[in-house]
C-alpha cells in the first residue's frame, strides 16, 4: 500500500486518514453544509467516500490529505489532489469542518497541496471545481490567485465553476 506523504504548514499537519478521522467526517457528510461534495449523505455513504478517498492514493498516487490542527490533535477537514474517473483535470479541492471555517485554515493547507502538487506533479495543471453558490470557496480560489475559466456538469449533473491555478513560476 501507498504511503502517504506528511506536509506541516504553521498549524496544520496534513496527513493520511486514520480511524478516529471518520466520526468527524461522517459529522460534516450528514451536514447541509456538504451539498457542494454531494451531501448531505448517510453514514453508510461516508464510511464509502472515506474509502474512496484512501483508494484514490493507491490508484493515481496523489489524494486527499486530512486536516489536523496541530495545537489542539482535533480534526479540521481535509484538502488534497482529486482526479476521479470523468473529471476535467487535477483537482485541488478542499472542505473544512464546523468551528474550523474563517480561521485561514483552508488557505494554509490548500497553498501546502498545491507546492506539493507542483513539485511532485509539475507538469498537470491544477484546477478547483467550485459549486457557483459556495462564495466561500470562490473567494479562496481567488485569493490564491485562481482565474474562473468556465463551467462544467460533473457526471452526476452538479454544475461546477472551473477555476484555474497559477503555473508554479506564477504562483510564488
Amino acid at each position: 500500500m501507498m504511503t502517504i506523504p506528511i506536509l506541516e504548514t504553521e498549524r496544520m499537519i496534513l496527513r493520511g486518514p486514520r480511524p478516529e478521522d471518520f466520526e468527524p467526517f461522517a459529522t460534516f457528510l450528514t451536514t447541509e453544509r456538504s451539498k457542494s461534495i454531494g451531501g448531505p449523505a448517510n453514514r453508510a455513504d461516508a464510511w464509502r467516500d472515506m474509502a474512496m478517498m484512501i483508494g484514490h492514493w493507491e490508484l493515481r498516487g496523489y489524494g486527499m490529505w486530512w486536516l489536523e490542527e496541530k495545537t489542539t490533535g482535533n480534526a479540521a477537514g481535509s484538502v488534497g489532489l482529486w482526479q476521479p474517473e470523468g473529471w476535467p483535470g487535477l483537482e485541488l479541492g478542499w472542505i473544512v469542518y464546523d468551528g474550523f471555517e474563517g480561521r485561514g485554515f483552508a488557505c494554509e493547507a490548500a497553498m501546502a497541496s498545491r507546492r506539493y502538487a507542483h513539485a511532485a506533479l509539475a507538469d498537470m495543471p491544477l484546477i478547483s471545481l467550485i459549486a457557483p453558490d459556495n462564495a466561500r470557496s470562490i473567494a479562496l480560489a481567488e485569493r490564491m490567485g485562481a482565474s474562473r475559466n468556465g463551467t462544467w456538469t460533473s457526471p452526476a449533473g452538479k454544475a461546477a465553476l472551473i477555476y484555474s491555478h497559477p503555473e508554479p513560476e506564477a504562483a510564488a
